[in-house]
């Protein structure tokens, strides 16, 4: 594991930071990324820590901190116009951190589990509605280069609606991994594998796609590639997608993601139960699926208004 982030701290200590990155990377499946922002948050509050105690902190000072002290803290990131998403996010990282260290029976402080993050502001999962999502996926292939690329784009779109994945997922699936069956086995967050239903539109889409492309497809090999024929990055798909909701005038909230909530969204307007909803999305928590329900009731809102059945000063 190489990490080109420094860690003001002493020599002990840094040691035990090399374990625990160690631990994450190899024993909780946290892929690089995650590895690294969780490492970079750690580096914050080590940084603040050493000019908060004039010195380089070791152990006992990690293990003799108040409650106080993590406050300021948080105090101090708050002042640097940090969002309330990524103080918490922080928090969360260094709360990791001293688990890791009780774990292991280096040092225990409770003072660091009273401490609660930030209340973020609630967000809703922004979702098209269903004509949207299909004239999205209909004018897909219009703004390709050529018209392997579109058919690459079209088949991308559907997967991401069609299934409810992840642009990471759709484009970390390799040649093999859609085939004639009618389940498609997807590895999401935490190297956790669920099965979704493989749509037969999706799957012919796909079909389109790899029949056209000029590139010749190996088993185990990147199933979406770009004009190189390397794999394709979540970049090039924002970049289509930019095009295509400039030329149907929506709202920029519409990302690859969008296409994931909608999928959610469409389906519990449908009267699938958030149990199942969850299981799709490869959701740890029911709680985050819960989201949904409040992006259906501002749609049944919305249409109330519409029929002015509903004042905006009531809502």
């Amino acid at each position: 594991m190489k990490t080109n982030i420094e860690f003001k701290a002493s020599a002990g200590l840094k040691k035990h930071i090399k374990e625990w990155q160690s631990w994450l990377l190899d024993e909780r499946r946290y892929s690089p990324h995650t590895l690294d922002a969780y490492s970079r948050d750690l580096a914050e509050f080590f940084d603040f820590l050493s000019t908060h105690l004039s010195k380089e902190p070791d152990i006992d000072d990690l293990a003799q901190l108040e409650v106080r002290d993590f406050r300021s803290f948080l105090s101090f990131r708050s002042g640097q116009h940090i969002d309330k998403a990524s103080l918490a996010r922080e928090l969360s990282s260094l709360k990791n951190f001293y688990k890791w260290l009780a774990r292991h029976d280096i040092l225990k402080n409770p003072a660091i589990s009273v401490i609660s993050a930030p209340r973020r502001p609630k967000v809703l999962p922004k979702a098209l509605e269903a004509d949207q999502t299909f004239n999205v996926i209909e004018v897909a292939g219009e703004f390709a280069t050529n018209s392997w690329q579109g058919l690459r784009d079209t088949a991308i779109f559907t997967l991401l609606y069609g299934c409810g994945l992840r642009i990471s997922e759709a484009l970390s699936l390799n040649v093999g991994d859609v085939n004639d069956n009618d389940f498609l086995r997807i590895k999401g967050k935490g190297n956790k594998e669920r099965i979704v239903p493989l749509l037969p539109i999706v799957a012919e889409n796909i079909k389109k796609y790899v029949a056209e492309c000029p590139y010749q497809f190996r088993h185990g090999e990147p199933l979406f590639v770009g004009a190189r024929g390397d794999r394709l990055v979540p970049r090039i798909v924002q970049r289509q997608l930019q095009k295509i909701r400039a030329y149907l005038g929506l709202s920029d909230n519409l990302t690859p993601h969008a296409l994931r909530h909608s999928f959610a969204t469409h389906l519990l307007a449908e009267g699938t139960d958030l149990r199942s909803i969850q299981e799709l999305l490869g959701h740890a928590s029911l709680t985050t699926t819960q989201r949904y329900t409040d992006v259906q009731t501002e749609t049944i809102r919305k249409e109330y208004e519409k029929a002015g059945l509903l004042s905006s000063s009531e809502s």
